[in-house]
């Protein structure tokens, strides 16, 4: 029996970053592109006595899962 899918190459790796790059920075040259704000929001101060943990909606929907 064969394998399906053909083994990963170096070759094909490095053509799959060098793609990549490439989109990367296309998009970053188009004009008139805006990013979304999420992307442009400067990160929240860390708490100057340690810990940063955050009841946030993400964490909540976590929970909401994790019940039996």
């Amino acid at each position: 029996m064969q394998d399906s899918q053909p083994k990963p190459s170096r070759r094909g790796f490095f053509f799959g970053a060098a793609a990549t790059g490439a989109a990367a920075a296309a998009v970053i040259a188009l004009p008139g592109v805006q990013l979304p704000e999420a992307a442009v929001a400067e990160p929240k101060p860390a708490p100057e006595k340690g810990g940063g943990y955050q009841l946030s909606e993400h964490v909540k929907h976590y929970y909401r899962t994790t019940r039996i």
